[in-house]
């Protein structure tokens, strides 16, 4: 047993009251902002405000002055999540890249359905190249439904001609709308977050009628040739495993350079958590030096 995993579990059911019951839409955007409060970025960090392309955004960095830089999407289901719940990971990961990163909030369901994420992310990229960012210093991450989205933006990116970033990270990504992974069942018992039930609830919200195997919602069933290297963090112990190792397969199939990387025993985004998970620092440091070395640094 991981102490700090279970510290980190009692935390989590006084927060979220756990990964079941029933919670309005409000009610768990609450709880995850009271989540993401007890984890704050640190005295080091330095954050502007900036419209992103018509999308609010935080443009932060820790003091590096490495050129690369990170457009961050939290995550969150579609549902839930913003600036400030991922302010913590958000600076964490500025240390270890010793660059910058653009966190930006992207308009949430039931409110803003697909294609509204995608769409918010693609203008924040445009708005780096515009704001002379070169792309070959360009990362592109997320946590969960932000891993989603991350490989949804390379398509979309892809589909629409722009120059690719240098590499994607996808830490616990969400690219199954459908929940028909085994881990769904096989690790309900162990991970603390997420669950079928609720999973497929956000799932409806964020489609709105839309196709579940859309490759901009589900990316397994995209065309993943041509996207840059991809790193994928996933725990061994949660729902979403399933979800990481068929991305991987999938972008492996396509000729897509893959660092992927399970981490026995953690749970759903514990990077999220570093400062209860040392595991969380540790991966941390390799997705910066995965993003130090694909970009020109």
């Amino acid at each position: 047993m991981n102490e700090q995993v279970e510290a980190f579990k009692r935390l989590l059911a006084e927060s979220l009251g756990g990964p079941g019951g029933e919670r309005s839409v409000t009610q768990m955007r609450e709880g995850y902002e009271a989540l993401g409060n007890a984890f704050p970025p640190g005295d080091a960090w330095h954050c502007d405000s900036v419209d992103a392309g018509g999308v609010a955004a935080e443009l932060s960095h820790c003091g590096g002055s490495a050129p690369n830089t990170m457009l961050y999407l939290h995550g969150g289901g579609y549902v839930i999540g913003s600036l400030a719940t991922h302010r913590g990971l958000v600076a964490n990961i500025a240390r270890a890249t010793v660059g910058k990163v653009l966190a930006i909030d992207y308009r949430l369901a039931p409110e803003h359905p697909f294609p509204a994420a995608v769409d918010d992310a693609v203008s924040a990229y445009r708005w780096l190249l515009n704001n002379n960012h070169e792309p070959q210093n360009i990362s592109v991450a997320g946590d969960s439904a932000g891993g989603g989205l991350t490989v949804a933006t390379l398509l979309k990116l892809k589909r629409e001609g722009l120059p690719l970033p240098a590499a994607g990270i996808c830490i616990s990504p969400w690219v199954d709308m459908e929940a028909v992974g085994e881990s769904m069942d096989l690790k309900a018992s162990v991970d603390p977050m997420v669950q079928r039930e609720g999973l497929l609830g956000m799932a409806a919200a964020y489609l709105a009628g839309a196709s579940p195997r859309d490759p901009l919602v589900a990316p397994i069933y995209g065309d993943l040739k041509g996207l840059p290297p991809l790193l994928i963090q996933v725990g061994t112990a949660e729902t979403l495993l399933d979800d990481a190792r068929r991305l991987a397969t999938r972008a492996i199939a396509d000729g897509v350079d893959v660092d992927y990387q399970e981490w026995p025993d953690m749970i759903h985004v514990f990077q999220h958590f570093a400062p209860m998970i040392n595991e969380g620092y540790a991966a941390i440091e390799r997705i910066g030096a995965f993003v130090r070395h694909h970009t020109h640094t």
